[in-house]
């Protein structure tokens, strides 16, 4: 896009002074242009260059040779520099701004204050292993996932970076200090898929290479980092395991304060809990009733069981997946659910190696500012194929014709691939890079409820009752696991909750099988506020409420859903400000 540099820098330097600034129609224009070109001057001389990787993602190249800082010195400068940008910032006068260049302020102030908090406070960079294996595996995959530039190209940026990494591995032994026990063995357990990663895929990824020197050079690199990586996974089997007696749970105050800067939500902890054992209530329930029309014969975990039962082999999963499409575009179009921008649809693929212990299924998109690599991916877990039958059945269990539906809607239609598709008429910056996970997984989370409650069950199989309620148990089992979520990622963190307690509350309450369970526990861990699910979907419902309130008999519901696709991904208090013009509570 084209940036919205302005001369206005009397007016900038007026607001960064702290001057007060009369906040008159004829000013706001000014003090608006003053915003955007200090938000222009954030990611262009810190965001972007601070965060190498996140450049490539987004779409900005010249930063692929580059690898983020890792070190303890690296992460003093940021903290200093986040400071004073911090600074800048909330020197401006918030009245003063347009209505959406006000939440753009809000935006950026909550991201930088969200990642201070991350560095000074909870500080993973001293316990996380994980960080930093699956942090460069991550940098790799950037530069092979999409086919921006020739092969060559993107290889000589590979190889700038793959030089670097070794660095990151030594910087990761000085800065872990008394890890949690879990986030070790979490980091132990992904390390040989990193490492088969950087052995087979990478290589692949790059096969038609045909510079014979950059070639070779590739190969010193890409050995280099394996070598490097086995060295880790010995040094964390070794040295750092025996000795990571630390906590992770992050405290009440530290999951206060990353709810308010990333979700822009400071409703207290205990009313949360209390509104989402509510609503798992509820779903329970309903989970039941529907049980027992299928079967009343069978308990309600015996009904989840036969559903867990009935799924498709390992080899015909992302088929099955795709063959989901079709029925979901022609409903959506033809009950006027929501306006899809664009008919290209995103391509099926197995998880990378990197992501598989923690994600069963996601949605992989191109950066705002990508011109050539345009493709999104749907990244689907698949089981090892070295497993045993029973572990492939319970992690298959997920699986089944119903939940991959369900998943199919959250992903993809209407969920998050079609959020992104909306993304390409957003012009606003801050947007395009800002959001917040209680919009984009809150949207494709409260897509699966709101398809059914407009009769997809119905439209998919008009002759099949049984098969109607089959959707609507796999709809229910996965707004339990996000129920669940809610509650797990809150009470581990708050310390009301073992990780052993976590797994039973996930198969008991959220209705999963073990496997499910433990993964779900270790996701935990590192994403306390992964509430954003059903935290997001509660917000969105009300919304769409209060806007009915407000509008009466001339609601419309494809308006309600375009309106709302039409602020990115900001949180749903900005949100909301945008929809209804006022600041009312968004639960």
């Amino acid at each position: 896009m084209t940036k919205r540099y302005t001369s206005l820098s009397l007016a900038l330097g007026l607001v960064l002074a702290g001057l007060a600034v009369s906040a008159t129609a004829a000013d706001k224009p000014s003090a608006n242009g003053a915003f955007v070109q200090l938000a222009d001057h954030y990611f262009d001389d810190f965001y972007f260059p601070n965060q190498p990787s996140a450049a490539t993602s987004a779409g900005l190249h010249q930063y692929d040779g580059k690898l983020e800082d890792y070190s303890r010195k690296g992460v003093q400068d940021t903290v200093k520099a986040l400071k004073g940008w911090e600074a800048k910032f909330a020197a401006i006068d918030a009245a003063t701004l347009g209505e959406t260049e006000r939440g753009d302020l809000e935006l950026v102030l909550a991201n930088i204050r969200g990642r201070l908090l991350m560095l000074e406070q909870v500080r993973w960079w001293e316990t996380n292993a994980d960080n930093y294996s699956s942090g460069i595996t991550g940098s790799a995959f950037t530069l092979m996932a999409r086919k921006f530039a020739s092969s060559d190209e993107r290889l000589k940026a590979l190889v700038a970076r793959e030089k670097a990494m070794p660095h990151v591995l030594v910087e990761a032994r000085k800065n872990l200090k008394n890890p949690p026990k879990i986030y070790t063995e979490i980091a132990l357990e992904q390390l040989p898929g990193l490492e088969d990663f950087f052995a087979k895929d990478v290589p692949s990824a790059f096969a038609d290479v045909t510079d014979t020197g950059l070639k070779d050079e590739f190969a010193k690199t890409n050995g280099a980092v394996i070598q490097s990586l086995k060295d880790y996974e010995q040094w964390l089997r070794n040295d750092l395991l025996p000795r990571s007696h630390g906590s992770f749970p992050i405290g009440a105050d530290a999951f206060r304060k990353k709810l308010a800067y990333d979700e822009m939500v400071d409703t207290p902890l205990d009313k949360l809990v209390a509104i989402d054992m509510e609503d798992m209530r509820a779903n329970q329930r309903e989970f039941a009733r529907v049980a027992r029309e299928l079967d009343p014969k069978k308990t309600p975990e015996q009904v989840l069981a036969d559903l867990g039962a009935d799924h498709p082999d390992r080899a015909h999963l992302l088929d099955t997946f795709r063959g989901t499409f079709a029925k979901l575009l022609d409903f959506i179009q033809s009950h006027h659910i929501v306006t899809i921008p664009s008919q290209v649809q995103p391509i099926l693929e197995e998880t990378p190696p990197f992501m598989r212990a923690t994600t069963f299924a996601s949605m992989d998109t191109p950066g705002p500012f990508e011109k050539v690599a345009k493709e999104a991916y749907f990244n689907v877990t698949l089981p090892e194929p070295s497993w045993s039958k029973q572990q492939t059945d319970e992690f298959m269990a997920q699986f089944s014709y119903p939940v991959i539906n369900n998943v199919a809607v959250h992903e993809a239609y209407p969920g998050h691939y079609v959020q992104f598709l909306w993304m390409h008429d957003i012009h606003d910056r801050v947007r395009q890079l800002l959001g917040s996970s209680s919009n984009a997984e809150g949207w494709a989370h409260y897509s699966e409820q709101m398809m059914l409650d407009e009769g997809l069950a119905q439209a998919m199989y008009p002759d099949d009752v049984t098969q109607q309620k089959k959707l609507k148990l796999g709809q229910l089992q996965d707004a339990l696991l996000r129920n669940a979520r809610f509650i797990v990622g809150i009470k581990m963190h708050t310390g009301q909750m073992s990780f052993d307690q976590a797994v039973d509350f996930f198969v008991k309450e959220g209705y999963q099988s073990h496997a499910v369970g433990v993964v779900e526990a270790k996701r935990g861990t590192s994403d306390p506020t992964y509430l954003y699910y059903t935290l997001g979907k509660l917000q969105i419902l009300k919304l769409r409420q209060d806007v009915m309130a407000r509008q009466g008999k001339a609601f419309n519901l494809q308006q309600f859903h375009d309106d709302f696709m039409k602020q990115g991904f900001a949180p749903i208090k900005i949100v909301r400000r945008a929809m209804l013009h006022d600041d009312s509570p968004t639960l």
